[in-house]
C-alpha cells in the first residue's frame, strides 16, 4: 500500500501545523515543504480573495504539497448575541489590566465577517493539495467536490468518537490531536473541556479503530517524539509550537523568545483569550485576565478584548507542552532534525 508520505509527495512524514491570526506565513509553509515535509497555512481569518492569493503565493515558492486550513465552526452563539453594552461591561472589568499595561481599551465591533461557506468556495477554486479543517466536518457536498477536484481532506479529532465521525463522512486523513498541543482544542462533538485526551492514548485508539491514515499531533517537538508517534501507528506527525518558534513564522519576536524561555515550561488551557479553550504559557497576564474577566463573550468577540495584550512582555502566548524541547530557530533545520529518528521506524 502506498504510504501517506508518498501519496502527498513528502520525503519526510512531517507536517507543519497551521496557525491563524497572522502567525502563518507563505515563507514558513514553503520552507517546510521544500525541506521535505509539508507546510501549512491557517486561513480561517482570511477573506475568500485572500485565501486564493495566499494559495497561489505558496505555489510560486514550492512545487510540493501544502495544506490550507479552515475552521468549520467560525463563531459561537454567545458571541453572536453579544451587544455593545455587554462588550463595554467586559472591557470595563479589564480596565485595571489595560491601565497596568498602558493599553487603550478596544472598541465594540459587531458581527463576524468570516463565513466558512464563502471561504470554502475559495478553497475549491484555489485547489490546494490538501484542505484541512477543525471544529467540525464540512458537508457531504463540500467533501465530494474536494474529491472531484483532487483535493485531499484532513479533519482534526480530539476524541475517538470524533475520529470515527470524520472517517464516516469520507474524509481522507484524520489528525488525532492530544491536549498537549498548543493553541486551540478543536473539539466538536462535546465541549473541549470534556474532550481532553493525551496524544499517546488518543493516537493509539484512533489508529486501532479506523482504516484511513492517522496523523499524530500534540506535544511532539523533537525526533524522539516523532519516532514515538510512528511506533504508535501514525502515518505522519503534525508539529505546531516548534515551527511557530522559527524565524519564518509570523509570531511576534517576543512570542518566539518566550517559547525558548524557562517560562514555557508551564502552560495551561484557558478560554479567556479567544473565547475558546486553548493552551498558553502561564504568564502573569493570563493570571490577571482570568481573575478580572467575568463576562465571557465567546469566540470571536472575546478575542477582541485581548488582542492588544499579545505583544506585551508578560502577555498571552500560545505554546504546547513540548516547548521545553525546542532547540531550532530555522524551519529547514528543524525539519531535518525531526527526521533524524524516522529511519528507525516504518510508517504504516
Amino acid at each position: 500500500m502506498e504510504s501517506l508520505s508518498a501519496r502527498l509527495g513528502m520525503r519526510l512524514p512531517i507536517i507543519q501545523g497551521p496557525f491563524g491570526g497572522g502567525l502563518s506565513t507563505v515563507k514558513l509553509a514553503a520552507t517546510v515543504t521544500n525541506a521535505g515535509g509539508m507546510g501549512s497555512f491557517g486561513a480561517h481569518l482570511l477573506e475568500p480573495d485572500e485565501i486564493i492569493r495566499t494559495t497561489e503565493a505558496i505555489r510560486t515558492e514550492t512545487q510540493g504539497s501544502f495544506v490550507m486550513n479552515l475552521w468549520v465552526d467560525s463563531g459561537d452563539e454567545k458571541s453572536g448575541e453579544t451587544d455593545a453594552e455587554t462588550f463595554v461591561r467586559a472591557a470595563t472589568e479589564l480596565a485595571p489590566f489595560y491601565q497596568k499595561n498602558h493599553i487603550t481599551p478596544p472598541e465594540y465591533a459587531s458581527g463576524n465577517s468570516i463565513h466558512f461557506e464563502r471561504q470554502v468556495e475559495a478553497i475549491l477554486r484555489a485547489r490546494p493539495p490538501v484542505f484541512s479543517f477543525v471544529f467540525g466536518i464540512p458537508s457531504k457536498d463540500i467533501l465530494s467536490e474536494c474529491r472531484r477536484r483532487d483535493i485531499l481532506t484532513m479533519g482534526a479529532a480530539t476524541t475517538l468518537d470524533e475520529a470515527l465521525a470524520i472517517e464516516a463522512a469520507g474524509v481522507d486523513i484524520i489528525l488525532a490531536t492530544g491536549f498537549e498541543a498548543g493553541g486551540h482544542r478543536p473539539s466538536f462533538l462535546r465541549p473541549a473541556a470534556d474532550s481532553l485526551h493525551g496524544t499517546l492514548a488518543l493516537v493509539r485508539q484512533v489508529v486501532a479503530s479506523v482504516k484511513v491514515p492517522v496523523i499524530a499531533a500534540g506535544g511532539i517537538a523533537d525526533a524522539q517524539g516523532v519516532a514515538a508517534a510512528m511506533v504508535l501507528g501514525a502515518s505522519a506527525v503534525q508539529i505546531g509550537t516548534a515551527f511557530l518558534a522559527c524565524e519564518e513564522s509570523g509570531a511576534h519576536p517576543l512570542h518566539k523568545q518566550k517559547l525558548f524561555h524557562p517560562a514555557a515550561r508551564q502552560t495551561r488551557l484557558s478560554d479567556r483569550v479567544s473565547g475558546r479553550l486553548a493552551r498558553f504559557i502561564a504568564t502573569p497576564a493570563l493570571d490577571d485576565l482570568e481573575r478580572l474577566n467575568q463576562t465571557h463573550l465567546g469566540y470571536p468577540l472575546q478575542g477582541e478584548l485581548t488582542r492588544p495584550l499579545k505583544s506585551i512582555d508578560s502577555g498571552l502566548f500560545y505554546a504546547g507542552q513540548g516547548a521545553p524541547l525546542l532547540r531550532h530557530h530555522r524551519a529547514a533545520d528543524l525539519t531535518l532534525a525531526l527526521a533524524a529518528a524516522i529511519s528507525h521506524t516504518a510508517p504504516p
